[in-house]
């Protein structure tokens, strides 16, 4: 079955009309990597001559020069050019869950279309690198997923708009006010919980962490400016947690009220230099070529109905999981690994 992937484009078009090409962005992130012209137009996929009339027409179109390049040093961008690049980089990440789940409909409507009724797996979870992996591996079992919160999906799945709704329970202490939030949303006799991955969440400072940031408290030093993640997150009800088991005032955390919807968006905040920390995985620093500094481990869970398990679609689905090719990919992902994957949990065990 065909898939279709939903990608966002830019346009640059000034009052006169005039339009960049869109292929500058690539050539500007090519240069960035690389650090010289002639090797970013060969990985652009583009002519040396090309690579520098794409420059030059970017230039004056924005009025400044995008790159600087000097005899013996290669090419670096510019301040505007790096601006560019970052934002590009920050809308990707803001952008890319909402368009993965909108690709996810399309996907299905065009099932629908070809196909009649279809055998569907509703997946309600926040957005995480090992939920990304799901569509590549379910191929014979149609996947709609949606992301939104672990409350939103629990709420979800209470309601019957979804079959399998994912949440976050941190390991030791620091889990316990998260346990007590799921109290009510999950259900020992009607829910039962299915092993997924455990995942390790941190500080993500810029490369090298040249503020010296080392843990928690650090956050509360006058220089260090913080991008959060937003309210109704998993990740934010962690970063909560901590601060308080740190005695940490959230008052006193510069930029705490700046948030971003995806660890991949705030690790793209730092990386372009508007912030010296975040909080997300560590998949997300190494992404963005970030340190990242370990606070705490969490286990990512997927709930059902326990009268579920029985349809042969969730046998797929936990085949899928129990697989060593899938059970690898997460080994793949840096700060992840399967844990307990495919398992059936009580919630009683679990809370």
């Amino acid at each position: 079955m065909k898939k279709i992937t939903v990608i966002p484009t830019w346009c640059f078009r000034d009052e006169a009309g005039n339009q960049l090409d869109l292929q500058l962005l690539r050539l500007l992130s090519a240069v960035y990597r690389r650090g010289k012209l002639t090797h970013a137009a060969a990985d652009t996929g583009i002519s040396y001559r090309h690579a520098w009339n794409l420059l030059r027409q970017g230039g004056e179109f924005f009025g400044v020069p995008l790159v600087e390049l000097q005899r013996g040093r290669g090419a670096q961008l510019s301040a505007l050019g790096e601006k560019l690049l970052w934002a590009e980089q920050r809308a990707m990440a803001r952008l890319g869950p909402q368009l993965e789940s909108l690709g996810s409909e399309l996907n299905l409507a065009i099932a629908r279309e070809q196909q009649g009724a279809l055998s569907i797996l509703r997946l309600h979870a926040s957005h995480g690198f090992a939920v990304e992996l799901l569509p590549r591996h379910l191929e014979a079992l149609p996947l709609d997923l949606q992301y939104c919160s672990p409350q939103e999906s629990l709420a979800a799945l209470n309601r019957g708009a979804c079959d399998v709704a994912g949440f976050h329970l941190p390991r030791g202490q620091v889990g316990a006010h998260v346990r007590s939030a799921y109290q009510g949303l999950l259900k020992p006799r009607q829910h039962r919980v299915i092993g997924f991955i455990a995942r390790t969440q941190g500080l993500i400072v810029a490369a090298g962490n040249p503020l010296g940031i080392e843990n928690i408290t650090s956050l509360s030093a006058g220089g260090v400016r913080f991008v959060n993640r937003q309210v109704s997150s998993g990740t934010r009800s962690l970063l909560d947690c901590l601060l308080k088991e740190a005695g940490v005032s959230s008052r006193k955390v510069r930029g705490f009220e700046i948030e971003e919807y995806t660890h991949s968006a705030v690790a793209a905040y730092v990386a372009a230099g508007m912030a010296d920390a975040g909080f997300g995985v560590e998949a997300a620093a190494q992404k963005f070529g970030l340190g990242f500094i370990p606070l705490a481990t969490e286990d990512y869970l997927l709930a059902c109905h326990h009268r579920s398990l029985k349809e042969p679609r969730f046998q797929g689905f936990l085949e899928v999981l129990r697989g060593e090719p899938f059970q690898n990919a997460v080994s793949g992902l840096p700060g992840y690994s399967p844990s307990r994957c495919g398992e059936i949990i009580e919630v009683a065990d679990l809370l």
